[in-house]
């Protein structure tokens, strides 16, 4: 008997050790991005009532004291950013040293497969150009932190993941969008990049909300544990719990989303719980003005290929642009000529992340004469039997005259539509739309269409979004 009780006796030991030992979030790892010139957040776990004493290599200094549940915390401040490689050390009951960390740009991607995505594509879909990044992917000072799948019942603390350096094997298995996103602002900016990504093909938003958010909506069902079956991420609150709360206190200079495609069937509930989404997260990360960038739904086929609507989906399009006109901070890359009818996954993903990195290097990092804002509709005047069309014009865009431009129809009080004769005025500033057989118009209607692809072209390039001006 004396060998089972020296067994169990070890046993107990090495746990007492373990529980002993100073721990810390996985997203504070070797190699690492921190968020230049912030005061950042930096927590982990040791035994109850421990001081953690915490040094840099930028000669920072600070302790903390773990509380009854072990659970510590400390504030950081960072320097510019850098390219030479600095040093943490956490002492507790052990000692931790995080290394090769570098100070830069932080950037928090999410939503579900078209930003999943990996940059060497999905199944049978695949990333155009992808092989031009992937050439160019050996680059230390581009750092991936790619969040694995986890559903959570509860709002988890940590996940299990850690910080990479940019090199072939871990950019080809990473976001496209966001990889190349990483890429652009590494070669405008000229600091280092970190990007975390957090995505999961398939889910609607109400599963990335937290539970204190959706509770006032009837009809919505939350479980207690996670279900057997292969659905758990479909659950609400079930993903924010596990791939979001984790980050809450990790800083970061904005955020990029693209979902939508989920919720195309129930489109009228879409708006509040994008509000909800972008207000908690925000609440979340402290930060009430957090940039919030998001990417329309691309042109898909969704009444051929999934037994759908057309007006649906374009109802998601069109509230994701009253989304980015009515709340503060937040940025819209339109996709009307990004898409593909027959692939619910295009391959334009450097298009959207060059467009995402045209928002942020306007709006956070002050680039002057880039294009980032497509053209939106700001009025319309009827006059006989034409309809004339004013827009707002970002950054002095223009349309350009061309033929036969698709899209538009105008409808009257009959409510049936007719595809529209379009003339651009001569300073590309206004459009005129006409049909014979509409006497009298009174709506239009651009883009509502099974699956519409733009053909209007722009100075900037920059489509823009499917609207109407009816609510029949």
């Amino acid at each position: 008997m004396k060998w089972v009780n020296k067994y169990f006796l070890s046993i107990l030991l090495i746990s007492v050790s373990l529980q002993a030992q100073t721990k810390v979030s996985s997203v504070f790892s070797d190699y690492m991005v921190l968020q230049q010139k912030e005061t950042i957040s930096i927590w982990g776990k040791d035994k109850p009532n421990t001081t953690v004493y915490i040094s840099t290599s930028w000669k920072y200094f600070t302790k903390t004291t773990s509380n009854k549940e072990g659970v510590w915390e400390a504030k950081l401040k960072t320097k510019k950013a850098s390219f030479n490689p600095k040093q943490i050390t956490i002492q507790g009951s052990s000692k931790i040293t995080l290394k090769n960390v570098l100070i830069g740009e932080v950037w928090f991607c999410s939503g579900q497969s078209n930003m999943e995505m990996a940059l060497q594509g999905l199944r049978k879909s695949k990333v155009l150009n992808a092989q031009k990044y992937i050439n160019i992917a050996d680059n230390k000072n581009i750092r991936l932190f790619n969040v694995p799948r986890t559903a959570s019942v509860l709002p988890s603390l940590d996940v299990d993941a850690k910080w990479q350096e940019s090199s072939v094997k871990s950019a080809k298995s990473f976001s496209a969008v966001g990889y190349i996103f990483a890429v652009e602002l590494y070669e405008k900016l000229k600091v280092p990049i970190g990007i975390i990504e957090a995505s999961w093909g398939g889910t609607r938003i109400e599963s990335w909300i937290p539970k204190k958010d959706l509770i006032k909506y009837n009809g919505i069902r939350f479980f207690d544990e996670l279900p057997k079956e292969q659905k758990k991420q479909k659950k609400p609150s079930f993903l924010y719990n596990g791939m979001i709360h984790p980050f809450k206190d990790f800083t970061v200079k904005g955020l990029l989303w693209y979902q939508g495609e989920s919720n195309r069937t129930q489109p009228n509930a879409y708006k509040k719980y994008m509000e909800d989404l972008i207000t908690s997260w925000r609440m979340q990360w402290k930060n009430k003005k957090l940039p919030f960038y998001f990417v329309q739904i691309a042109p898909y086929d969704y009444a051929k290929h999934k037994r759908g609507t057309s007006l649906r989906p374009n109802l998601i399009r069109e509230t994701q642009l009253e989304i980015s006109q009515e709340v503060k901070n937040t940025g819209l890359v339109v996709t009307t000529d990004a898409g593909d009818c027959n692939d619910i996954h295009p391959s334009k993903k450097e298009v959207i992340a060059k467009r995402f990195s045209n928002w942020a290097l306007s709006k956070q990092y002050n680039f002057k004469n880039r294009f980032f804002k497509s053209t939106e509709l700001k009025s319309f005047k009827i006059k006989n039997n034409q309809i004339k069309l004013k827009f707002k014009h970002y950054n002095k865009d223009q349309f350009i005259s061309s033929n036969k431009i698709k899209g538009f129809v105008i409808a009257g009080s009959d409510k049936v539509f007719y595809p529209a004769d379009v003339i651009i005025d001569k300073k590309g500033k206004h459009i005129f739309l006409s049909n014979k057989n509409v006497k009298k118009p009174v709506a239009v209607r651009y883009g509502f269409e099974a699956c519409f692809e733009s053909n209007l072209k722009t100075k900037s390039g920059l489509p823009i979004s499917v609207f109407r001006t009816d609510r029949w």
